[in-house]
Parts: C-alpha cells; sequence; structure tokens
C-alpha cells in the first residue's frame, strides 16, 4: 500500500503540477511587475504596520465577518502548522538541504499567487441571508467561469475542488503529529495525546468563524513570535554552522544530496518535487484554502485584503519554514535518519536541552490546534456555498457538521495506533489530497488573472498614485450585478 501511495504523490506532484504552480506564479508576478518585491516595503506596512493598531476608518466601511487581522490570524493559523514543523523536517529529510531552496523559490511567486487567489475570493464573493459576505474557489469558479464566461461545466471543477478539500477531512494531520508529539515527550500514550487534541478542538470551534477570529488574533502572532525566538536561540547557539548551511541549501538544490549519515540521497527531481509540495502544504499558495477565510474580512478593497495574503505566505515560509529548516541543519539533526515532528524535536533537544523538547511540544500542539481550527471555517464556508439555495438544508448540515469535525482525527489516531500506520502513509495522503484541487485551484486563477490585475492597477492608481482611477470600475462583482440589474430595470 505504501508503494502504491508514493507512486500516486510521484505522479500528482510530478513535473505537471509543479510547472502549473511555478508558471502561474510566475507570470502573475511578471504582469505586475514584480508588486511583490518592489512593494514589499509597502505590502509590510499596510499589513505588518497594521496589526497593533485599532480598526481605521476605510476598514469600517467594508463588509465582513471579521477584521482583516483575525482573518489573516485565522489563515495564517490555518496554514503554518504541522507543514512548518512535520512537513519542513520531511522534506529535509527525504529530499536533502536543497529542498529549502525550492520552498523559498516557490514561496516568492507564491506570495503574488497567493494574493491574487484572495482578492479574487473578496471580489467575487457572496452576502448570505444573515447579510455576511463568503467566498473561496468555488464562488469564483461559479461566477468567474460560469456566469461572467458562460461556462456550464463549472460546477464540476467545483464539485472536484470541494472534493479534493474535504478528503482532508477524513484524512488529517493535525491530530496525529499533535498527540506523536505529546506522547513521545511526556510519555502519556498517543491516544489519551488525541483526546486532549480532541477536547481543545471542540473549545476553539464552538463560538463559529466569528468567535474563532478573535481567539486566532489573539493566539496566532503569539504562536509566530515564541516558536521563531526559539529558533533564533538555537541558531544563534550554531551561529559558525549558518554559513555552510546555506552553501549546502544552495549547492542541493541544483545538485541533489549525495548518502550521508542516515540520510539515503536524493536526485535534484526529487529535491525540486518536495520543496514545491511542501512549499505549497505549509503556505498553501495555490491551494485555495486560505482566501475562504480572507474572503470574510472586513475590507472596501479585494486587494488590500490580497496584501495580506502575500504578507500570509512571506510569513509562513519566508520566516517560520526557513527557522525551521536552519534549526535542524544547524544541530547537524537532517542526517540524523530521523523524519517528520520527530527530526524537529530531535533539533531542538540538541539545540537547547530537555527543555527544548517541551517546548517545541507545545509549540506543536499550538500550531495544529490552530490549523485544525483554521480549516474548520474552510469546510464550513464549502458548505455554505454548496448549499446557499437551500438555506434550511444548510443550516442543518452546519448543525451536525461542528460537532461531527473533530472525529476523523480521533479515529486517524486510533487507528494508526491499533494497525501501525506508519507516518509517511499519513503524509503521502495529505499530498494526494492537496494535490488535486491545487491543480484546479491554479488553473481557475491564471484563467480570471485578468481580473485581478484589473484591480491591482485600480488599486495602484487609488493607493499608490500610480495611473489614473476609472470611476466606472467595480470593486465587487456583487456591485457589478446589481449596478447592472438596475440598467437592466430601466431600461425596461
Amino acid at each position: 500500500m505504501e508503494n502504491i501511495l508514493q507512486a500516486m504523490v510521484d505522479f500528482l506532484w510530478g513535473l505537471p503540477l509543479i510547472i502549473v504552480i511555478l508558471f502561474t506564479g510566475l507570470y502573475i508576478t511578471l504582469r505586475s511587475g514584480f508588486f511583490q518585491i518592489r512593494f514589499f516595503g509597502h505590502i509590510m506596512k499596510n499589513t505588518l504596520g497594521k496589526i497593533f493598531t485599532k480598526k481605521n476608518k476605510e476598514e469600517a466601511k467594508g463588509k465582513g465577518i471579521l477584521s482583516p487581522l483575525e482573518a489573516v490570524s485565522t489563515a495564517i493559523g490555518g496554514s503554518v502548522g504541522v507543514g512548518n514543523i512535520g512537513g519542513v523536517a520531511t522534506a529535509i529529510a527525504t529530499g536533502g538541504p536543497g529542498a529549502i531552496f525550492w520552498m523559498w523559490v516557490c514561496s516568492l511567486v507564491g506570495m503574488l499567487l497567493k494574493a491574487a487567489e484572495v482578492t479574487l475570493a473578496v471580489y467575487y464573493r457572496n452576502t448570505d441571508e444573515d447579510g455576511n459576505p463568503y467566498g473561496g474557489p468555488t464562488y469564483y469558479i461559479e461566477k468567474g467561469l460560469g456566469v461572467e464566461r458562460g461556462f456550464k461545466g463549472w460546477w464540476i471543477l467545483a464539485f472536484i475542488f470541494g472534493a479534493g478539500i474535504f478528503g482532508t477531512f477524513f484524512i488529517t494531520l493535525q491530530n496525529y503529529t499533535v498527540s506523536e508529539a505529546l506522547s513521545s515527550t511526556f510519555k502519556i500514550g498517543m491516544i489519551p495525546s488525541s483526546l486532549i487534541y480532541f477536547g481543545v478542538t471542540y473549545l476553539m470551534i464552538f463560538g463559529g468563524i466569528k468567535q474563532l477570529g478573535k481567539i486566532a488574533g489573539k493566539i496566532v502572532p503569539f504562536m509566530c513570535l515564541f516558536y521563531v525566538g526559539c529558533c533564533t536561540i538555537i541558531i544563534l547557539l550554531n551561529i559558525t554552522a549558518v554559513p555552510e548551511t546555506f552553501a549546502l541549501i544552495f549547492k542541493s538544490a541544483f545538485s541533489g544530496t549525495a548518502a550521508v549519515g542516515g540520510f539515503a540521497g536524493a536526485a535534484v527531481s526529487r529535491v525540486i518535487r518536495l520543496g514545491v509540495s511542501r512549499s505549497v502544504f505549509s503556505n498553501e499558495a495555490g491551494w485555495g484554502t486560505s482566501p475562504m477565510i480572507h474572503s470574510t474580512a472586513t475590507t472596501d478593497h479585494p486587494v488590500k485584503q490580497g496584501l495580506w495574503g502575500a504578507f500570509e505566505v512571506f510569513v509562513d515560509t519566508g520566516i517560520v519554514c526557513t527557522m525551521t529548516a536552519l534549526a535542524i541543519m544547524v544541530t547537524g539533526q537532517w542526517s540524523s535518519g530521523l523524519s517528520g515532528a520527530a527530526l524537529t524535536l530531535s533539533a531542538f533537544e540538541i539545540g537547547i536541552g530537555t527543555w527544548g523538547r517541551v517546548i517545541m511540544t507545545i509549540g506543536i500542539f499550538l500550531f495544529g490546534i490552530t490549523t485544525s481550527s483554521g480549516w474548520y471555517s474552510y469546510y464550513e464556508i464549502i458548505l455554505r456555498h454548496a448549499f446557499k439555495n437551500k438555506v434550511e438544508v444548510k443550516n442543518t448540515i452546519l448543525k451536525f457538521y461542528k460537532p461531527l469535525y473533530p472525529i476523523p482525527g480521533l479515529i486517524m489516531v486510533v487507528y494508526a495506533v491499533s494497525f501501525g500506520l506508519p507516518g509517511q502513509v499519513i503524509w503521502n495522503f495529505a499530498d494526494i489530497s492537496s494535490a488535486i484541487p491545487t491543480f484546479i485551484n491554479v488553473f481557475v486563477v491564471l484563467f480570471l488573472s485578468k481580473e485581478f490585475f484589473r484591480l491591482l492597477k485600480d488599486y495602484k492608481a487609488r493607493y499608490l498614485g500610480i495611473g489614473e482611477v476609472d470611476p466606472n470600475s467595480y470593486l465587487f462583482f456583487e456591485d457589478k450585478v446589481n449596478a447592472e440589474s438596475k440598467k437592466d430595470s430601466v431600461t425596461a
């Protein structure tokens, strides 16, 4: 079974998907004039610079459930998780240090790819019967392809995308990885650990998306600073190994890595595949997940929230993943033969002693619980779209969805413990479930990129003083539809 799953992963995450992701990200980057590089300071000023400020007047004019900070915190909480700890470690353990270079490349173009996804999600979002906005890939597939371009088969793409996302509902990594860490550190067993995680997940999602956003807004910034601070200590204690580490990353990216220690070696093709797949699984650029929660943010311009999407990728891969990788490599643990969360735990234990393992376990728990909570909102938004025209059915499904949500994760742990399911098999399932929706979403974003460039042009004119504002340009699809309906009624 393991060989079959690995073959499926190699096929799905082979050259075609890698080309699609990198090409789309590079295309949007080139067409935007390297916006994420040229205006990096502007992006940071309007994201990081606003984290500790109160909601401004312009933001208050917009429609939404969460503030931009709450939305990005929920999204970062959903993406900064086991992919940053176990995923990065797995990429290094099986692909070598060069995989980190390709994570960086993918994240650089991924910043603008994520910005485009988020922008489209906000532009095409729906307002439900309670006046709350929701959006995401299924929404811009319907409106961008179906309504605007008359593609009648839009629902097939939306269904496949949604089915791919829901694959992670049944095969989830978070509970397993956290339970593995708690069990190995505190010797309490994986099933008891899983039950603890199970209970805390319920507490996090109890108040729904709005309450989740408020919790994430408080936990996630602390979580990231806490983790990065610990990694920084390890790196500073091994500062003399840093130059050699960077040299090895760049060299291995183009030449592969020979067998050393417990590391079996890896060819360049495997290095690239692992780097790109782990980048997508970590920062979710192209996956189409976090745009769903970004679409609920209060904002008066889609690109404003798109900037938060770019910031999300930078924090996730540019900072958190990089710090994880450096901590693993400077301690020399990358070639120990360990993999996943066990490798990161070992690096922390070697780097700052026994307490390092405890600290890392706490970090894994925080990362895991915020990821599970963030993904709760993604599934809910897909369900809201699927049953948007059947309010009673939708409300009934959502009523049962909440108590059922954490159960598959618990079942996965019980099954793994009872039947000895290897951790790599679970990661293979995760790769398969992420590849399918990514294929569809990236193609759709590429197809609708003209709309993103229109909105980006409008944003630059309004807020950067580049070009002139088109008074006939609509910032939200619903406004465009409403205006056309009024014209039709007047004409009639």
